[in-house]
Order: structure tokens, then sequence, then C-alpha cells
């Protein structure tokens, strides 16, 4: 089976589904000749042409304005928002039409959109090319919202989001794009290549929307998370040698409630934790849903790992990001509470 970075599995998701459906359509600013900033894109203009594959404006309203126009009359875009960071120019087009359409047309019409975009920090990208915005939408009704975290995982999602009937905002960690990372940024990059969650299998396969991936198992504690802080978590579990269940959440919305619930009915302990800032985040709801259905299987409260709420600093980048000390901290309050 290859090995592919998740640049290269995000690529070849994109290729297969041009290959198999005329209808779908990749386009955002510089995803044509150029390949994406990231290069996720490249090379997908010459094999499938410029009407398939191709070049916009700097102007995201517009992106998902005209990619919503052409998915409700059959055509199915996936569209790039070249950093999660510029999304809100279009967060109009995205939250009042996209995810309205199949409700206000009484289901006359669907809106099979897929909108891309790099999230979360760890590259020295500063207070505009570093946030985690996915709150945003997971707080909007018709909307779906992946993160995956490894190579597989981005192309058998992002195949099901490009087969979805309803519009699916996609969010891809690019502090992973290359290799996983577990907060030390100290220590040398690893890469996907020689990594056993790396392989990626050849032609069409899909993951399902809504299914948390168990990244490991255990009995002590559960840490519910997703992106980037997948590999932080497992790198603080091994430091400090708990026995933790860390469960990769991947589908933000709708999330996987039955592994959540199985999860921590078993261990009877949970940390929450994301990159994005602390007030009004995704963690926030996670928890609330856990005290909901297992609150008589709790030994301790929850603890919440995040970022914190000021915009993310350049100088002070990994004093922001929920690193492996934070994560240990956490561990040990819920393990000693």
């Amino acid at each position: 089976m290859p090995q592919l970075t998740m640049i290269e599995a995000l690529r070849d998701a994109m290729d297969v589904m041009l290959a198999r459906d005329p209808k779908v359509v990749i386009f955002g600013e510089d995803v044509g000749y150029f390949g994406g900033v990231f290069r996720c894109t490249s090379g997908l203009q010459k094999k499938y042409g410029e009407e398939r594959v191709f070049d916009t404006p700097i102007n995201e309203s517009a992106i998902v304005g005209i990619g919503i126009g052409m998915a409700a009359q059959g055509m199915k875009p996936c569209v790039e928002i070249q950093f999660a960071d510029y999304v809100y120019p279009a967060y109009d087009q995205i939250t009042q039409e996209a995810a309205r359409i199949r409700h206000r047309s009484n289901e006359q019409f669907s809106c099979p959109i897929v909108i891309r975009m790099p999230t979360g920090g760890g590259i020295f990208g500063g207070q505009t090319h570093s946030q985690s915005p996915e709150a945003l939408f997971t707080h909007v009704a018709g909307l779906k919202v992946v993160q995956p975290c490894t190579p597989h995982d981005a192309k058998g999602l992002l195949i099901s989001a490009m087969e979805d009937p309803d519009p699916v905002i996609f969010l891809e960690p690019k502090r992973l794009y290359n290799g996983p990372f577990n907060g030390d940024h100290k220590a040398p990059a690893q890469s996907w290549k020689n990594h056993q969650l790396g392989e990626v299998p050849e032609g069409h396969y899909s993951i399902p929307i809504g299914k948390a991936r168990v990244h490991r198992e255990g009995s002590a504690v559960t840490i519910l998370t997703y992106g980037t802080m997948v590999f932080v978590a497992e790198a603080a579990v091994n430091t400090l040698g708990v026995d933790a269940e860390i469960i990769d959440l991947r589908s933000l919305l709708p999330l996987d409630l039955e592994t959540i619930e199985e999860s921590v009915r078993k261990t009877g302990r949970c940390v929450v934790l994301h990159e994005a800032t602390k007030t009004s985040g995704l963690a926030g709801e996670i928890i609330a849903i856990v005290q909901e259905a297992c609150f008589y299987h709790l030994e301790a409260p929850v603890q919440r790992v995040t970022g914190w709420d000021a915009p993310y600093p350049h100088a002070l980048e990994w004093d922001y990001f929920p690193g492996q000390e934070r994560v240990c901290r956490a561990l040990q309050a819920v393990m000693e509470a």
C-alpha cells in the first residue's frame, strides 16, 4: 500500500472524484496553474483542463457563492479557501445560503458543495494564518464539519464529503500536511512516508462522516480530540505512562455520540482537547454531552485543554499552542481527583 503525505492523499481524493464524476469541479485562489499554496491541487488542471480545475479572483464570498449556485444546479464543486482565517467574507454565503437551501426550498434544491480550508497553527503563521474556526460552523444547522488527522482519513473523508448531497466544511490541519506532530517544535520533523498511518489505499474508498476513530485504546481515562491534537495527546500519554483511550473525533458535526459515550462510560474520566480558543469552543459542547450522557459514570470532573482566549501570537506561538505539558497537567488532575 503506498504511503502518502496528507497533501498527496487530498490530491488523490480529488483526482479520483474528478475522474469518476464529470460534475465535479475544483476552484479557488491559485489552485489551478500553481496547484494551491500548499500544492494540494498540483497537476490537476493539467490533467483535467481549465474548465474543471481553475483559478478565481481573491474573493472568498464570490468563490463560495459561485460554488453554491453551481451546486444548486446539479454540479459538485469542491472549493478551496486558501487559509481558514480567510473564510469570514464567505460566512454569510455558507450559513445563510449553503446551509439553508435544502430547508428553505422544501428539498427542491440541495447544495453538494465541499469547502476545503487549511486550519490551525504550529507553522509560525501568526494571527491571520493560524486560526481554528470550527466552532463557528458546528453551530450552524445544515452543515457537516470534518477534520482528519491522517492521510488515510483525509482521502476517505474528502471522498465522502464530495459525494455528500449537502454542504461539508472540510478542515485540514496544515501542521500535519507533511507528517505527524507531537507538539515539540524542537524535535526533528516526522514524515508520513515512514508512518503506519500514512498508508493510503489506491483508488476509491470512503470513510463515513459521523464516525469517530479510536486512535489508542485504554481504560483509565478518555481523551476526546481531533486534528493536530491527536498526536499531542498521544505524546503526553506516553510521557506519563497513563492507560488513556484517545478518540479522534474527526467528524465534528455530526459527532459520533455512541463512541464518545461508550469510551467515557468505560474509563470514568475524560479530558477534552482542541487547539481553538476556549470560550464557546467545541470542547464546551462536548463536555456538556459527556455530562448529560455519562454523569453517573464519571469519577472526576471533565478537564478541558484549549488555546487561550487571545489572537494567535507569532512570537509566543508555543505558549499559545496546547502542548504536551498542558495536556499532562490535565491528565494528572483528572487522574488524581
